[in-house]
């Protein structure tokens, strides 16, 4: 089916059980812009499965999404610094022995790094960055490609930036690590688009309040960034049955 435009899908608006009785597994889930989707997701629905690397921040979401009577969640903290390949297996096997397969893959944990000219940036925060944005969403991928082979309707959706597309100066290491993002959705949507039932995607949520973006915007009103519920119309959208045949696409979230 061909793919809605970003401005087409500002105005999304989800059904009321579109993502019923899906397994998601959100990174990030205990940041502005993960635990807004994780919230949402299980609203609609979805058995999410939190992942990040507080574990009182996840349980936090956790009670959130029990609060409003949504499908109870499953907690899978990792810290994508850290892990080395026994977590990502044991990640794997809990979400396969629990669930089956998964139907959702939504990466949305990363870090900001340094905002300072590449001559003088950091060489161990560049590593830090890079590995955590652009080697945990890979090896999180690779290991969890056959849990989504076995979905009927799986989609994976990385979280990308609006200097992914344009370099721009003083982003250094995030900025690379985005690009990085888009290369990879793009090398999975192509790989995967005559041999499996499998979508990939990238969303770029814009400006959003979020401590995030406070790190890289010290001087700005956050009153007047958009709230992370604001910019989760893509993410859902991709996540649900409404975007099958929809691969290897950018969406702007503002």
């Amino acid at each position: 089916m061909p793919a809605p435009t970003s401005a087409e899908l500002h105005n999304y608006s989800p059904a009321e059980n579109l993502l019923a009785d899906r397994v998601i597994l959100v990174t990030g889930a205990s940041g502005s812009i993960g635990g807004a989707l994780a919230l949402a997701c299980a609203r609609l629905g979805a058995r999410v499965i939190l992942s990040g690397r507080s574990v009182k921040k996840l349980e936090n979401v956790y009670d959130s999404i029990i609060a409003q009577g949504s499908p109870r969640p499953s907690i899978a903290p990792i810290d994508f610094e850290k892990a080395d390949a026994a977590a990502y297996d044991a990640l794997a096997e809990a979400i396969g022995g629990e669930f089956g397969r998964l139907d959702g893959l939504a990466h949305v944990g990363g870090i900001l790094g340094d905002r300072s000219p590449i001559a003088h940036y950091d060489v161990p925060t560049w590593l830090k960055v890079m590995h955590v944005n652009v080697n945990a969403p890979f090896i999180l991928t690779k290991i969890l490609l056959p849990l989504l082979g076995k979905s009927a309707d799986p989609s994976i959706v990385f979280t990308t930036s609006g200097v992914s597309i344009k370099g721009r100066a003083y982003w250094g290491a995030y900025a690379v690590s985005k690009f990085a993002n888009e290369g990879m959705m793009q090398v999975l949507a192509d790989e995967l688009a005559t041999e499996s039932p499998i979508r990939s995607n990238s969303v770029n949520p814009g400006a959003v309040r979020s401590p995030m973006r406070a790190r890289a915007y010290p001087g700005e009103d956050a009153a007047k960034l958009a709230r992370p519920e604001a910019v989760l119309a893509p993410f859902l959208y991709l996540l649900g049955p409404d975007s099958r045949g929809v691969t290897g696409c950018r969406f702007d979230a503002q």
